[in-house]
């Protein structure tokens, strides 16, 4: 909504602030950018028709448009749809792979 229709920020500045900025905040020094020697989760996404699904009634619905989502190298979401793995970890601030 910020990027598309009310054109706050940029795309570019919208991934950025969701994942490099947040990362450098908790101390992940090695997460938040694509970058070798970094640990990543990639979303693969159509940003023409990505849209939050999720209400207050149906707080737990999917977003639209994601098509991919990879998790430590398995893919976790394919077509939009979830794949019931679960290789990801909880992370605390400071620490590193």
């Amino acid at each position: 909504r910020y990027v598309r229709e009310m054109k706050v920020v940029s795309l570019e500045e919208a991934i950025k602030k969701m994942t490099y900025l947040p990362a450098k905040r908790l101390g992940l020094m090695d997460r938040g950018l694509l970058k070798k020697k970094m640990c990543a989760d990639i979303v693969i996404f159509n940003a023409d028709e990505i849209s939050d699904m999720a209400t207050y009634r149906c707080p737990t619905l999917y977003p639209k448009g994601i098509r991919y989502v990879i998790v430590n190298g398995e893919i976790v979401v394919e077509c939009g749809r979830h794949t019931g793995a679960l290789p990801g970890a909880v992370l605390r601030k400071g620490q590193t792979a």
